[in-house]
């Protein structure tokens, strides 16, 4: 690209419009470049979303390849291309755009640099993302107030860069004292080095005192229409809640003494007339639960405890908390993970309305959002996902949902996130479904989606001015999300086996064996 304001890249033909125009050129600009179009006393900046290369002498209407030879040896270059810009606003007038269509005929310059940086810098309230694609020296800041209080989408194919990019937020958050809650389903962030003291782990702990009756009856899977059960269970809680208040606790913990209760009256009924058949459904319905409540125990026992704090207690403010999920099924995730929503957002409003709760905004950032709010199935977390999506803003609670599976993801809380991060997606089912939620991302910008390399991305949404392509910065600390060298891990486990094979030897031949 020409950085020379004065060089002409091409002129506008055809019919323009306000939002776009089509341009002629002989050299070859890029995709993704920005231009500028002087018109009406308006300097209007625009950006190419697509380019074709064509010949006048070689069109469709020539059949046969020796043709095309001999016209390829002519002298003389006939060959042009031919673009689309779209219209992002008056430099000098805030970005809006104009009122009038560029004329035919117009030129169409490089936009100058020196603009652009104005442009991309955000000032006190800037987090650097990476610089332009097309102009490698000018830097991309995006607006960490809008970003945190209008929700973001970070949406990526595997390996395309998507940790990395999660992990320069949070380390450009953390600059300005950011507190963060990242949900870590694979355990890839908790080692992840985001400075000295910068980083505090939260295991998956949930003091069953805190939990409301839905989110342990979920646990439990006491089915929704067994109402009888349900009647039993009820009651078995309230029952140990009711214990724990009097510090009488006679069980081993909260499910130890729900599963007290609901044996004592199975004895009950078991001491009752066997003839009668209201004990015998009694007795099966309250086995029933039993036998749910202590396969509970079993499989989720770890995640429950009575030692355990508020989750809001083990907040830290300027921090990234990590909470890791990495050894808890999916199914007890979407338990934990809608509880925290949950209660970081009624804390928020309660601290909010009264002074008490949680002191300090904070921004979750969901890996697997996928996973948590699916687009085809419910969970606990997709009802609290979208009530924060709609409602977190009021009171600064902060949305990220990250995803490798964008077309998994549910459509209503995607539309929620006014900011995305877009980085490669090849997948055409992806790439509508992302589409559809955002209406920024045109057809042309959707084109360049698989094209994009490792680490590039479409930046759109309220916190930056105008849509980008961005190379993302690259996170200086250690990641352990990305993917492992196969050859070398292969190559290590042999060494090893090998090792321990010499070992072995030696240590029979030293016992006088014959190995």
């Amino acid at each position: 690209m020409n950085d020379d304001t004065d060089g002409v890249i091409g002129r506008c033909i055809g019919e323009t419009s306000l939002v776009d125009v089509s341009f002629i050129s002989k050299e070859m600009p890029k995709v993704g470049e920005y231009v500028s179009l002087e018109y009406d006393g308006k300097n209007v900046l625009g950006m190419i979303e697509a380019l074709v290369r064509g010949s006048v002498s070689i069109n469709n209407e020539i059949y046969d390849p020796k043709t095309i030879e001999k016209i390829r040896m002519i002298e003389g270059d006939d060959h042009y291309i031919k673009g689309k810009v779209r219209i992002l606003g008056d430099i000098d007038n805030d970005l809006r755009i104009p009122r009038t269509p560029a004329p035919p005929g117009t030129e169409i310059k490089a936009a100058d640099s020196a603009v652009l940086s104005e442009i991309f810098q955000v000032g006190n309230y800037g987090l650097k993302l990476g610089n332009l694609i097309t102009q490698d020296q000018v830097s991309v800041e995006i607006d960490i107030n809008k970003m945190v209080s209008r929700h973001l989408a970070v949406l990526a194919m595997t390996g395309a860069g998507k940790s990395n990019t999660v992990s320069v937020l949070v380390d450009g958050l953390l600059k300005v004292n950011g507190s963060v809650l990242i949900f870590d389903m694979h355990s890839e962030y908790v080692n992840t080095e985001f400075g000295e003291g910068r980083v505090n782990i939260i295991k998956p702990l949930i003091n069953p005192i805190y939990m409301s009756f839905g989110e342990i009856k979920k646990l439990s899977n006491i089915p929704s229409n067994a109402y009888v059960q349900e009647r039993y269970f009820r009651k078995a809680y309230r029952l140990a809640q009711k214990d724990l208040s009097k510090g009488s606790v006679y069980g081993k913990d909260f499910i130890g003494l729900i599963i007290n209760r609901l044996e004592s009256w199975l004895l009950e009924e078991s001491d009752e007339s066997e003839g009668k058949s209201s004990n015998a459904s009694d007795r099966k319905s309250i086995t029933d639960v039993l036998n749910k409540v202590e396969h509970m125990q079993d499989k989720y026992g770890n995640i429950l405890s009575l030692e355990a704090s508020d989750i809001i207690d083990n907040l830290k403010v300027g921090k990234a908390n990590i909470l890791d999920l990495g050894s808890v099924d999916e199914f007890a995730s979407d338990v934990v993970v809608s509880h925290i929503l949950r209660t970081v957002l009624k804390s928020r409003k309660e601290f909010l309305r009264t002074g008490t709760g949680l002191g300090f905004p904070i921004f979750l950032i969901l890996e697997e959002a996928h996973i948590l709010a699916p687009q085809n199935r419910t969970t606990e977390s997709k009802l609290w996902i979208s009530r924060i999506a709609r409602e977190g803003r009021k009171f600064s609670v902060g949305l990220c949902m990250v995803s490798q599976s964008p077309k998994s993801l549910d459509s209503d809380a995607l539309s929620q996130a006014n900011n995305m991060i877009i980085l490669r997606l090849v997948e055409p089912t992806d790439q509508n479904h992302v589409q559809r939620a955002s209406e920024n991302l045109s057809d042309d910008l959707i084109a360049q989606l698989p094209s994009l390399n490792i680490g590039e991305a479409i930046v759109l949404g309220l916190m930056t001015k105008i849509p980008t392509l961005v190379k993302i910065d690259e996170f200086k600390g250690k990641i352990t999300g990305g993917d492992l060298n196969i050859v070398e891990e292969w190559s290590k486990s042999a060494k090893k086996e090998k090792k321990t094979l010499k070992q072995q030897k030696q240590e029979y031949e030293e016992l006088g064996g014959d190995y």
